[in-house]
């Protein structure tokens, strides 16, 4: 994880000048409730692999212990085990997309209706319980754990540049070889020709190999084929799985049922609606979700999710260290509390009517939380300040903007021009 969280200013630096350049041009590459909710499930993605990655990283320890090899850390067995973790997360992927139970690890990566670095980041919570598993065989051969996470980091890390429409197209030799931009945003598509192909990672050879391969050729339209139609990280996250399990109880025969969660996402028996047919879009036809709130409250947004962002990065960087490192208890409250700021963010981007009461339980709650947290410390008075004027100008500012959730939020659809 440490490679991961090291790179979170690098990540950045890059959307800001991706973002910058977007603007330059006059390019629509980015929409605020669309970026900062890929952006909080990157950072739900994060806190859930605090108590994931530990458990799952168990099993890869026990089953390396007991290997009849154990395979000598070098450069060459290094570029092996990268070729082995690229293979693996190929299987991986490519299952995510095939089986329906499975696609609910990993839709959440897939629901952007735009493509930029921002959709990089945007991870399901609990797609690290599902794919560890995959990766067990290289565990068994010996590859050692700290070597496998090293190699496995740099892997995903790769995987950040290729979520952008800036660069059109890699050198032939380049796009043969490796995953490109131009072969990811093909994996991103719900043209028909575009789904469930370039299930590759770092290389795309194992596509090519397998018979998944598609090369990009009309443009692009991103999303999924069925909308969330939602900005809060929590739901996106579990909309799938609420939806397939109630479909599963809707079924006469535990045949059908057992069908619904292993066949290809989507399938359905014909009792309860059968399966849909994929359609043709294009960038005119295809519409986007979208909603819009106040200036007032999109700047109130933008000082928050900052704040959380700082917050969250400077948790992660603790967690190797006392009082964190020890305590279970201090790891769950303040993921909790981040979680909790995150729901509030997409309930005002929706403007939902509970939305008001629970930010002021959430601005209340961690003030008393950090204020608690530095009890007893030489910097419990400046925290104390800072919480309670951070807490003060908050709560007054919100107040200014109650009004708007007393209408529902007009939810409309955006035609993306391309």
């Amino acid at each position: 994880m440490s490679l991961i969280v090291y790179s979170i200013p690098v990540f950045f630096l890059l959307i800001g000048i991706e973002l910058l350049i977007s603007k330059m041009r006059k390019l629509s590459y980015y929409r605020f409730n669309d970026a900062v909710t890929n952006l909080s499930c990157g950072i739900g993605s994060q806190i859930s692999g605090i108590f994931l990655k530990t458990a799952t990283f168990i099993g890869y320890k026990y089953l390396y212990a007991h290997s009849i090899w154990k395979i000598e850390n070098t450069i060459l067995t290094g570029v092996l085990l990268f070729i082995g973790v690229d293979f693996f997360y190929y299987w991986f992927h490519r299952l995510a997309h095939e089986i329906s139970f499975l696609w609910g690890s990993h839709v959440v990566h897939h629901q952007s209706e735009e493509y930029n670095l921002t959709v990089a980041l945007r991870q399901a919570a609990l797609q690290g319980a599902f794919s560890w598993v995959f990766y067990l065989p290289l565990a068994v051969i010996g590859f050692s754990p700290v070597m496998f996470i090293t190699v496995a980091s740099l892997q995903t890390l790769y995987q950040f540049w290729i979520h952008t429409k800036l660069i059109n197209k890699m050198p032939a030799p380049f796009e043969y070889v490796f995953n490109t931009p131009s072969h990811h945003r093909v994996h991103h598509g719900v043209n028909p020709k575009y789904i469930d192909r370039n299930h590759g990672g770092t290389l795309i050879i194992f596509d090519r190999m397998f018979g998944t391969f598609q090369a990009e050729e009309e443009e692009v339209v991103y999303g999924i084929t069925k909308q969330p139609k939602s900005w809060n990280p929590l739901w996106v996250n579990f909309e799938y799985w609420a939806e397939l399990f109630t479909d599963v109880l809707k079924v006469k025969k535990i045949r059908d049922g057992v069908y619904m969660l292993v066949k290809m996402p989507g399938w359905k028996p014909a009792e309860i609606g059968g399966i849909g047919e994929f359609k043709e879009v294009t960038p005119q036809t295809f519409v986007k979700y979208d909603t819009e709130i106040s200036r007032g409250l999109t700047y109130y947004l933008w000082a928050h999710f900052i704040l959380i962002l700082a917050g969250t990065t400077l948790f992660l960087n603790m967690l190797k260290d006392d009082p964190f490192k020890s305590s279970l208890l201090l790891q769950v409250g303040f993921s909790a509390v981040i979680v909790f700021a995150l729901v509030n963010i997409g309930g005002i981007f929706e403007r939902k009517s509970w939305l008001p009461v629970m930010e002021f339980l959430r601005l209340a709650g961690t003030a008393a939380l950090l204020i608690g947290f530095f009890k007893g410390s030489t910097y419990f008075i400046t925290a104390a300040v800072i919480t309670g004027i951070i807490a003060t100008i908050s709560i007054v500012w919100f107040s200014l903007y109650i009004r708007e959730f007393k209408t529902k939020t007009p939810e409309y659809v955006q035609v993306n021009a391309g």
